[in-house]
């Protein structure tokens, strides 16, 4: 069985005040943003933009805030690897309009995983 290829992976952290959060991390580690929806804000550090967190007052399509997010190059190989191992699917394969398609998963901790792959 061909493995997909992961492409980065990145914490996202709960916050009720991401102008807070975000400056936070922006002023103190020199974190610089590079995606604003509001809901959700992505750092990355200016030398290495795959080194990123993210931001999060709430998700908004999905019922939880994910743990970590995976992106990976299949994601639909991803969800069929998912579903054959049994994880609980927490928020179902889909096209967001933000350009990645993703889904949710729980890991054997209980921890949301979110794997996406970049809509080209």
């Amino acid at each position: 069985m061909a493995l997909m290829v992961i492409k980065r992976t990145m914490p996202d952290l709960a916050t009720e005040d991401i102008a807070a959060a975000t400056a936070f991390y922006v002023e103190v580690l020199g974190f610089e943003v590079v995606m604003d929806l509001g809901w959700i804000v992505t750092l990355s550090d200016r030398a290495n933009p795959t080194a990123q967190l993210s931001l999060m007052t709430h998700d908004a399509t999905a019922p939880v805030i994910p743990d970590v997010s995976v992106e990976v190059d299949d994601v639909d190989a991803a969800h069929q690897a998912a579903r054959k191992a049994g994880a609980e699917i927490v928020h179902p394969l889909t096209d967001e309009p933000w350009g990645v398609r993703r889904f949710f998963m729980r890991d054997p901790n209980g921890r949301v995983i979110n794997v996406l792959t970049h809509k080209s």
